[in-house]
């Protein structure tokens, strides 16, 4: 990109530079990057308070606006860059939630005496007969459990990672649930963990 170029860029407003991107033009989305990724990561930083955590997410963002330029409607750019940082920061805590209740769970669940066998399966074990599980279905949906259960992934995560639709992957979830539900209902407490919708 040329400087004269660059100037240019720098002299579009909001409108123009969405327009731009739109048409798969880089410099605007060069512009677009230059202005506002010191805004979001400051406000990622002062919410996860994590240096690397804030710019992964700025930096996925980012990601996500450029390719999928010609899928999403931005109808004003700044309120647009924030509410989509504000849905990550949401999903990330709440992914760090999920595991750390599992983590909880597990801990507890090790603490507590076994009073019958079923309560002696290991993770280990339990692992095992879930991917058992998922190697009788379709691959899309053992890839959405995964990201799910083991990668705790929200399903607003899984959609963005997979490029499908929220509904796409809740059906694959759904799916996927009802088939290890059905084979893990005897597996003792900690397959819960697995089944819980």
């Amino acid at each position: 990109m040329s400087a004269s170029s660059a100037t240019a860029y720098r002299q579009y407003n909001e409108d123009q530079l969405v327009v731009a991107l739109q048409d798969g033009n880089q410099e605007a989305f060069a512009e677009i990057y230059d202005r506002y990724w010191r805004l979001l990561y400051r406000l990622a930083y002062k919410k996860l308070r994590s240096r690397e955590t804030a710019e992964e997410l700025v930096q996925d963002l980012f990601v996500s606006i450029w390719t999928k330029r010609n899928q999403t409607t931005i109808r004003e750019l700044r309120p647009y860059l924030l509410t989509a940082l504000r849905f990550s920061i949401i999903n990330h805590i709440e992914s760090l939630r999920v595991h750390d209740r599992f983590i909880a769970y597990y801990e507890s669940f090790l603490h507590q005496p076994a009073t019958e066998p079923a309560d002696e399966l290991s993770l280990q074990d339990l692992t095992d007969a879930v991917e058992r599980c998922l190697l009788t279905l379709p691959e899309k949906s053992q890839q959405v459990f995964r990201m799910s259960r083991f990668e705790y992934l929200t399903i607003p995560e899984i959609a963005q990672r997979l490029d499908l639709s929220e509904k796409t992957v809740e059906y694959h979830l759904t799916r996927s649930l009802k088939v290890v539900r059905e084979n893990l209902r005897n597996l003792g407490s900690l397959a819960l963990f697995f089944l819980i919708q």
